[in-house]
């Protein structure tokens, strides 16, 4: 359309609607004459109404401005208007020909010429935005648009097409849509038609040249998600995700609900089921206390805690940033809450004997901990600080001040560790089942793997090295790793506390190991891009103190199931509390000469004390 088109486009409009309302006075006339050729008076009358009605109809249409609206744009609110402004015309010369002011076509006809003219000036107004609209996409497809396919047939879809179609037809052509409801095929939602099922996304991509694929599927089981978004993955196309329907309620536009599909989509894992009663019954309205809260287990499990509602959440952490930023989040999203965030180190058994003194608390996380094997591979004397010594503190601490239960954060890397942090780890759960012999305070330790997103986790690392190109740096083709997202851990974590006596060594189901490798490629193909291609994978070796693949019994341990099943508990080891005593005096000396020459006496003491440890001496 011409821009002096555009600009005149209600002057156009007029003329329609003048020769709609011309020819439906004639033919609605000659309907009810029965005859094609009109007596000179009938010809005078009609000619008449026709003048009148150019009048009336232009002039109602005008007040209700419908000559200011862009045809392009027009929906089912604007033609209603018509209906109404047609109806009000047609009621005003119904009024003249009743008062016999001007001689005009009785009643019969205008109600026959108004249906005619109604129908015409929607009928053509339709027609004309037909028109528009294919102009309108056929020009915008020769310009850098994205072309689009949306998986979902729903609600979500609906909105996700008004939305693009309103204000975003520039930046993206919808191709179609995918449904797993074979009888939905071939229909269409918004104008756009489900091409097929997931099996039939590959093809359409292809066929269509798909660059961006919108995922809106909420009512659906974690393993069909996987299997799609692994099919989405295998044709190179970007993929964003809608997370569930609470995101289309949010006072927030669709478009900034959806996020970039993470690798913990592709674990296609059930959600957890969690006994809410139990927990709820050991923290509400008791003192929690929390060590190492300020890290990814530790603010995780604090954000799960306080929506039993203690009577007071303590979070105890070394790093004051970290610590102050779950502090200000529970407070703004908890604003009841009695939130205490306390700067101290587990190192320090004389402020800790000062925190419990002053909190008294009734329930104890411990988090705090290194975690890096190769790190503590290099510091090893850190190691033994922080876990053994800052675990041992806590845990007499927890025994002098009646706390009712522990819970010591654990981890796979404990069983039959190869590095000095599995092993400081493994003598962390020896202390805390020696202790539980001797002590009313009922310990207990949790253990799992790898935690999606945890600080020093390899994901962070790989999303880094793809957004600079690469290379990826995956250290063996065959290293394998047990996985889990913070969430559900830590939901376990809680479940099993809530079922705890003392003493056990409770064992997370982390599902199947996952390769390093194939997580790699993964995270470089939901980037949109090809592995080896775009970004490289690099095998660098494995690093010091690293296994190829991590275990979660030793041997001389056996799984007892528990009435959840994704917590286990393994036998438990007869451990004495006078030997982890002696062993602990002799590393205390040995640590605290602060020499590295003693280094290989303390591994020599760490295999003493823990006869699983594969370390090197």
């Amino acid at each position: 359309m011409s821009k002096f088109m555009k600009k005149h486009r209600n002057i156009y409009l007029r003329i329609f609607d003048v020769i709609v309302i011309f020819f439906s006075y004639y033919i609605a006339q000659v309907i009810l004459s029965d005859s094609l050729i009109l007596t000179p008076e009938m010809n005078r009358k009609v000619l008449i109404s026709i003048v009148l009605a150019v009048i009336v109809y232009g002039g109602v249409l005008q007040v209700f401005k419908t000559y200011k609206n862009i045809t392009r744009y027009e929906n089912g609110k604007d033609y209603l208007i018509y209906v109404l402004a047609c109806l009000i015309s047609c009621t005003v010369m119904i009024f003249f020909n009743v008062l016999k002011i001007i001689p005009t076509v009785d009643e019969r006809t205008n109600l026959i010429a108004s249906l005619i003219i109604v129908t015409a000036i929607i009928g053509y107004r339709v027609f004309l935005r037909m028109i528009l609209n294919d102009r309108h996409e056929n020009k915008e497809k020769s310009n850098n648009k994205k072309n689009v396919l949306i998986i979902g047939a729903g609600e979500a879809t609906k909105i996700l097409l008004s939305t693009i179609k309103n204000s975003m037809s520039d930046v993206y052509n919808v191709v179609g849509l995918i449904d797993d409801n074979i009888n939905k095929v071939d229909y269409a939602i918004s104008g756009k038609k489900i091409l097929g099922t997931r099996y039939d996304i590959p093809r359409i991509c292809k066929e269509n040249n798909v660059e961006l694929i919108f995922f809106t599927i909420s009512n659906i089981s974690n393993e069909d998600r996987k299997n799609i978004l692994e099919i989405c993955q295998e044709v190179g196309c970007k993929v964003r995700i809608l997370p569930g329907t609470k995101e289309l309620i949010k006072d927030k536009p669709i478009m900034q609900s959806f996020r970039n599909v993470e690798i913990e989509d592709l674990l296609g894992r059930d959600p957890i089921k969690l006994d809410n009663k139990n927990i709820k019954e050991l923290i509400h309205n008791k003192v929690v206390l929390v060590t190492g809260g300020g890290g990814s287990i530790g603010s995780e499990l604090c954000r799960q805690i306080i929506k039993f509602e203690p009577e007071k959440l303590v979070i105890v952490d070394i790093y004051e940033n970290n610590l102050y930023d779950i502090e200000q989040e529970l407070k703004f999203d908890y604003p009841n809450s009695k939130v205490e965030a306390i700067v101290a180190s587990v190192r320090d058994k004389d402020r800790l004997n000062e925190i419990f003194e002053e909190y008294k608390p009734y329930l104890v996380f411990h988090a705090a901990a290194h975690k890096h094997v190769p790190l503590m591979e290099t510091s090893p004397l850190e190691a033994i600080k922080n876990n053994v010594f800052g675990t041992y503190n806590v845990v007499n601490c927890a025994d002098e001040y009646g706390v009712k239960r522990f819970v010591l954060i654990s981890t796979d890397k404990a069983v039959n560790p190869t590095n000095i942090m599995g092993a400081t780890k493994r003598l962390c759960e020896m202390i805390i089942q020696a202790k539980n012999k001797v002590s009313k305070t009922e310990y207990v330790a949790v253990r799992f793997g790898n935690v999606l997103g945890s600080n020093g986790s390899v994901v962070p690392l790989f999303k880094k090295q793809i957004a600079h190109g690469g290379p990826v740096t995956v250290t063996h083709k065959d290293i394998t790793r047990f996985f889990m997202t913070i969430p559900e851990a830590v939901s376990l974590v809680l479940q099993a506390m809530s079922g705890a006596e003392g003493g056990e060594i409770f064992v997370l189901d982390m599902g199947q190991p996952v390769k390093i490798y194939d997580m790699a490629k993964k995270l470089i193909k939901l980037s949109g891009l090809e592995p080896d291609v775009d970004v490289p994978i690099k095998i660098t070796g494995l690093r010091p103190g690293e296994k190829l693949y991590e275990e979660i019994l030793m041997e001389e341990e056996g799984l007892t199931e528990t009435k959840h099943d994704k917590i286990h508990i393994a036998k438990p080891c007869n451990v004495d509390i006078k030997m982890i005593v002696n062993k602990l005096n002799i590393l205390r000396k040995l640590v605290n000469t602060n020499n590295n020459e003693q280094i290989d006496e303390i591994k020599k003491v760490m295999h003493e004390v823990v006869p699983t440890y594969k370390g090197k001496n």
